[in-house]
Formats: structure tokens, C-alpha cells, sequence
């Protein structure tokens, strides 16, 4: 069966800055450095923001595809 397969490398942006709610009621803000065809997504000085609004450094992360419910960008396009 022949056709194009999607590539599993990284895709690189200029970072842009972004918020994203996750399962578990979990939500982070960064600045987007890359992503995959899985919507896998590397974010950079990356803040976790608490339950009672608090923000929390956790520096750079790979969030999973899948546990991504919502995805916002804060700087204007």
C-alpha cells in the first residue's frame, strides 16, 4: 500500500507564547519551541499555573499530544 507517511521529526517555530489547559485540570504557559504530527508540543520557560492562580517555573517540557484539551495563543498574530 503505497502513500506519503506523516514525519516523525520535530518541527521548530519561532517562539511564540502560549497556554495551553491540560487533562487532570492542569494548565501551562510557555512560549511554543516545536511540535510533531502527534501534536506532541516542546514548550520553553514554561510557568505552571496553579489551582489558585500562582505561577510555577518548570522550565522546558514536552507536553503529550493527547493530554491536550485546549490550546491559546497569547501574542497577537
Amino acid at each position: 500500500m503505497g502513500g506519503s507517511h506523516p514525519s516523525h521529526e520535530l518541527t521548530f517555530v519561532n517562539p511564540s507564547e502560549f497556554q495551553m489547559k491540560l487533562n487532570g485540570n492542569r494548565e501551562v504557559i510557555g512560549l511554543l519551541r516545536g511540535f510533531d504530527p502527534f501534536m506532541n508540543i516542546v514548550l520553553e520557560e514554561c510557568m505552571e499555573v496553579t489551582k489558585s492562580g500562582q505561577q510555577v517555573g518548570i522550565d522546558t517540557v514536552v507536553v503529550r499530544g493527547n493530554s491536550v484539551n485546549v490550546v491559546e495563543i497569547l501574542e497577537r498574530v
